[in-house]
This record gives C-alpha cells, structure tokens and sequence, in this order.
C-alpha cells in the first residue's frame, strides 16, 4: 500500500478526479436535468454540503451510505459525497421488490437509507423492517414530480440544509477501503454484495476514458442505471474529464432521441435491448446522429444485425463484457486497423466478440476444469477469468463466497467462451445456460444470433429445454416485429438454412421476453418455466 506521507504515495482515488475537475473547469457544465444546469463549483458545493450532512448525521468512515433512485442529480453526487467522508455508497436497483430491498438494507447494514418517493414503499414494506433502524431520508424529484408514501424521516433538502460545506478534496488514508457495495440480482439465491475499493474504482474509471474516448466535451447520457456497477464507473470517467452528466429518470425512446439531439449527446451506454429500443422508436426513422454517438454496450452480445442498425443511426458501438465482480467491463473489441473497411455483415460479426481486456486490467484467460489454458482456435470452449485492479475486494460479510469465486487465485465469471487465434475471446454462453443435447454442446448465443437476422424477429432468447431422447434440445422464445408475421415452422427452416440440424429449436414459443431492470433477458424465468415439474417431454 502506498502512504499518503510520501511525494509520491499518494492513494489512488476518484474524489481526485472531481477536485482536479473543479479546479481546472469549474464553469464547465457538469449536470443538466431538465432545465437545471449545474456548473462543477456548483456541483462540487453541492456534493460538499451533503458530506457535511452525513458527518452531522453521524456517518463515520466504513459505515455504508444507501440510496434507491433513478438516475438523478443526487444519486451521482452521492458517488462523491459519500465517498468523501470515507463511507460505503449502496445503489440499489430499482426494480426490486420490498423483501429484496429489505435483506439488502439489512445486510449491508446501512446507517442511512435515502429512497425517492416512488420507490419509498419498497423500503417501509420491507418484510420484518429494517433491524439496523436507519436514519431515512426522502428525495424530491422535481422534473418529473413524483409523488408517493414519504419514509418517516426527513426531506433531502432538510437533510442537508446549513450543514457544513466540506472542501472536496481527493486526499484518503487507503486506496483499498471500499467505496461501494453493488449487490448482484439473486437470480440463483440471496443477492451478494460485491465491494469496489478507491484504488480499484479510480483505475477502471481511467480505463473507461482510454476505451471510450472521453474528454473535455463530452456529453454523456445517463441511459445505464447508476446503481449497476457504479454506473460502470462512469460518474467518476466523465467527471475526471470535465464532461457533461445529462441525467434521466426513465428510459423513454422518444425522448432519448430529443435529448441526444437537444444536448449534443457524444456518448451513452446500455445492454443491446436498449439499442434495440431506440432502433425500432418510430422517432428513428430517417434519423442519422450528428455528431455521432459512442455507445458501449453488454450484458449479451449484441447481434451482427443490430450493429448494423446502429451504424445506420450514426452511432459507433463498443462491445464490452464484464460482471458486476469486475466492476462493469473488463474486456471490450478493440477496433483492429482494416476493420472499418470490411462490408458490413463481416465487420459487425467481428466486433460482436467480447475481445481483450482494458489496459488496466490485461490478465484474461480461457481455462479447462484444471484450470488449464484452451488451445487458441476460436473452438475449444473454457471458463473465463480473470484477474486484476478491476475485480472486486470480495462480497461482503460472506468469505465462503469469496473464496469459491476466486479459486486458483482467478476470479471465475461463470462464463463460457472460446479464445481465437488473435487474442479475441467470444463468449458462447454462461455455464448453466449451454444445452448439452445429445452430447454435443450447442452455444445459446450462436441460435440466437441466427434466429434474429429473420427479419420478422425483433428480439430471441433460447433455452434448454427437456427432451425424452436427447435429455435436451433448444426451445427459441421470440418477440415479432411489430407490422410483421412469421410462423413457428417458418423459423425453425430458416435456422435449418443455416445452422447444423442439431443445433435448430425444435419448438418456438413467441410473446414478450422477461428483462431485468438494465435489459438483460433473464433467461432464467424461461427455463424454469420449461422444467417446472422435472418430467421429461417429447419435441
């Protein structure tokens, strides 16, 4: 560990990323929602007084901070604020329901719990209450004026009002205490709290302005949800820069396209069902961005054929991939020079690989059960992992967790994927979501790939689903085009035009995909909705 009393041991951090932004643009604006506009010596003021605030209320260094929010002004001075007083900021996502969020406030034991008023009856309906009886507190949201049932505590405006302003300053004792605690979804049991330290927050936050081109005028679009993974650590990127923050509460396709159009958006992130989204918003048509638009995107691959939509769009897609262990992305593709050359089905099946890691990660591997090295020929299927400054210090209060992930001295994403010749990897799914059929391995990903380029289908997620012969085969779950038919026979042929006969669904049931709140399709709720009951069926 560094010392702080040393010239040149000063810990890493991203308070100094806003201290040095202040100094160097402080009429730079740093916020806008709605018509508020927010300069950086505004800002930081702002992030000041709610510091002070949380020291007057009682928050010592290594207590946890917790806010559940849209994306809104107050929840990005909190990944500042919070911080600053040595404290542990929890976002919690949104879509969660008052049990989820109770064991959440309860586990991490949170000293002050901050809830806009649409979202307040998650926390008062928390099944049992909140044991570690909290100081609670009620945002105002006056852009959309949200109205609903106020915690017993006090306004954010009473809250901070005449409490000491604190100079903000990237001055901290430790780069390794913990910044943040993000808790994964608890898709496959109790949410766990993945723990982000300042050493490790500042550098991704430097690896998102290499990858991702930021700078001084960039205008970056709050599209991700700032509670999942700190927002990719990007309230931290963008600011270190001195680029705008255009916050937004609810992802609306139409006013997506008017504020990227209004604000001279440069930049804005989410998961391929986002793009999707804006792809098909009748406000689209015709529509070319200018200046063009940087978007990263994960939580699945995005299909060769949306990336060819939104090169149409006038927007540059960056494929990332990572976990909420990594903090957001840790690899991404990496335009190699030539590529922008080649036709555009070719070139969009070469940047839907997940690619090489961010400079400040570099350790990535794919691995056999013995934690061997596959060869590099883009066939052999391995697990991912990974090491580095971007994965987390551990989940807290669970060591068993945390010694299991980090088996081997690697942490282990779950995830299933090849290595190409060029150094590439390409996930081809997640452990529990390839289907053994037969014996022979069948990638969900690649089925869904094909299943999307007919251009009736508008979005396809394939599972496992029971088999009396072959213990398992692909079932396709498909969402139509709207204006547009196709039949379930009509599709499985056309998979078989291009895919090995095996590898087709054998069934296609279409209707609307379950999502989570960031757009991932929880493939999940579909297969267990398919093995419900455990009996053996004949496709």
């Amino acid at each position: 560990m560094t010392s702080p009393s040393l010239p040149n041991g000063d810990p890493l951090t991203p308070l100094a990323f806003l201290e040095r932004t202040v100094r160097v643009f402080p009429d730079q604006t740093a916020v806008v929602y709605g018509d508020q506009r927010l300069d950086y010596a505004t800002f930081a003021e702002d992030v000041g007084r709610f510091a002070g605030a949380l020291v007057r209320a009682g928050v010592a260094p290594g207590d946890r901070v917790a806010v559940l929010a849209p994306n809104l002004p107050v929840l990005l001075a909190a990944h500042f604020a919070v911080l600053r007083v040595g404290a542990a900021l929890v976002a919690i996502n949104t879509r969660l329901n008052p049990a989820e969020v109770g064991y959440i406030l309860n586990h991490s034991g949170a000293k002050v719990v901050m809830a806009d008023p649409e979202l307040a009856p998650r926390v008062i309906d928390a099944p049992g209450g909140l044991q570690t009886r909290p100081l609670l507190v009620n945002l105002h949201d006056p852009v959309a004026g949200v109205v609903g049932s106020p915690l017993d505590g006090p306004s954010f405006e009473e809250f901070v009002d005449g409490a000491e302003v604190l100079p903000v300053t990237g001055g901290i004792d430790d780069e390794d205490r913990i910044t943040s605690i993000n808790y994964t979804s608890g898709t496959t049991g109790r949410p766990k709290g993945v723990m982000y330290t300042h050493r490790g927050a500042a550098l991704n936050a430097l690896g998102e302005i290499v990858v991702h081109k930021l700078e001084r005028d960039s205008v970056f679009l709050w599209t991700l949800p700032l509670f999942h993974c700190n927002g990719w650590c990007f309230p931290w990127a963008v600011t270190a820069v001195g680029g705008t923050h255009v916050m937004l509460r609810a992802i609306e396709p139409a006013h997506v396209i008017d504020l990227i159009r209004a604000e001279r958006v440069t930049h804005f992130n989410g998961a391929p069902t986002v793009l999707l989204m804006l792809a098909e918003a009748p406000e689209a048509r015709g529509v070319r961005f200018d200046p063009r638009v940087r978007v990263a995107t994960g939580g699945s691959p995005p299909s060769p054929t949306l990336l060819a939509r939104m090169e149409e769009l006038g927007v540059d897609v960056t494929h990332v991939y990572g976990l909420t262990e990594t903090y957001g992305p840790h690899v991404y593709c990496e335009l190699q020079p030539g590529w922008e050359r080649l036709e555009v089905a070719r070139r969009a099946a070469v940047m839907a690989r997940q690619g090489v890691p961010y400079q400040v990660a570099t350790h990535l591997r794919v691995v056999d059960a013995e934690m061997r090295d596959v060869p590099s020929d883009g066939e052999t299927m391995g697990e991912v992992v990974m090491r580095g400054n971007n994965v987390m210090k551990g989940y807290y209060e669970d060591p068993e967790a945390t010694a299991e992930a980090f088996a081997g001295g690697w942490f282990h994403s779950g995830d299933l994927g090849v290595m190409h010749p060029d150094g590439y990897i390409e996930l081809r799914d997640r452990k529990k979501d390839i289907i053994i059929s037969g014996g022979e391995n069948i990638s969900t990903i690649e089925v869904e790939h094909t299943v999307v380029k007919h251009p009736a289908v508008l979005e396809c997620a394939v599972v496992a689903v029971p088999h009396e012969k072959w213990g398992e085969v692909p079932k396709a779950f498909v969402s139509i085009r709207p204006g547009h038919e196709v039949t379930e026979a009509e599709l499985v042929e056309f998979c078989r035009e291009h895919l090995a006969h095996f590898k087709c669904p054998k069934s296609v049931e279409f209707g609307e995909l379950p999502k989570t709140s960031t757009g991932k399709i929880q493939k999940f709720r579909l297969r267990e909705k398919e093995w419900a009951g455990g009996g053996r069926r004949i496709h």
